[in-house]
């Protein structure tokens, strides 16, 4: 069994693969790129919203809960989804600030403004959205997963409470790797002695990481928030998938590839 975990960063996409005893890890410019090097892989986690909303279903849920389960102190690292109308224009008029205009047109499709944070991602969003509705076996084999959630799981049920990008933040997680995955330091190493640093940061290898060591606990071994997925307008699934923790009676929620 093949799997790989995937996070954005500044030079693309880091993904790590984990297939038994042999692992990689990689920079793609693109997902495309990272789609057509990995595709074989048994289940491939991507920390980008998938399903996204409109005026039918203007909230995914999955953003909600995921956020009550992270509490107040990590519960901001879920950013709200956009709409596609959010994926901006062919072209702006003259003097048109293009976060505005996307803005407007968020807020016309789902009620709500974009922030910031979310409009500096939409383009990778709409790159992963692009493959999914245009490939079935891609629809069949990559999903939405967050880190945090992840984190959260392996957490006993527990966020853990410093931020990321802080040294104690990116310890604390480092720590849970380490009991999941041995080789967790080699990783680590490995990505950040073969990429630069204007690439690829230390918490874009933890984060692409735990979602790799989610992927190997498929299928049995996964949950998704909510517990049955709700379907955008293209039949992609609203979810979070993360491990369902040791004695838990959370089921696995879908079969990869459903719609409707």
């Amino acid at each position: 069994m093949a799997v790989v975990g995937v996070d954005g960063c500044k030079g693309g996409w880091f993904a790590v693969r984990i297939a038994g005893g042999d692992w990689d890890v990689r920079v793609f410019e693109d997902v495309e790129s990272l789609w057509s090097e990995w595709r074989a892989a048994d289940l491939i986690l991507i920390d980008t919203p998938i399903g996204l909303p409109d005026k039918r279903r203007p909230i995914r849920t999955c953003d909600v809960r995921a956020r009550e389960l992270l509490g107040r102190s990590r519960g901001s690292s879920v950013f709200p989804a956009p709409g596609r109308a959010a994926f901006g224009q062919d072209s702006y008029s003259a003097g048109e600030d293009p976060y505005e205009a996307d803005s407007l047109a968020n807020q016309a499709e789902t009620g709500k403004k974009l922030t910031k944070q979310t409009w500096n991602i939409i383009p990778k969003i709409s790159e992963v959205d692009r493959l999914l509705r245009s490939c079935e076996e891609a629809r069949s084999k990559v999903r939405e997963a967050h880190p945090e959630v992840c984190f959260w799981a392996f957490n006993g049920e527990k966020a853990v409470a410093s931020r990321k990008r802080t040294r104690e933040g990116r310890l604390a997680r480092l720590e849970i790797l380490r009991r999941l995955e041995p080789r967790s330091d080699a990783i680590l190493h490995r990505a950040m002695t073969s990429h630069p640093r204007k690439d690829l940061a230390e918490d874009d290898v933890l984060d692409a990481l735990v979602l790799a060591i989610t992927a190997t606990r498929q299928p049995n071994g996964l949950a998704t928030i909510p517990t049955a997925p709700e379907y955008d307008a293209c039949g992609l699934p609203m979810e979070m998938v993360y491990a369902r923790p040791q004695g838990s009676s959370h089921p696995t929620k879908r079969q990869h590839g459903r719609q409707r």
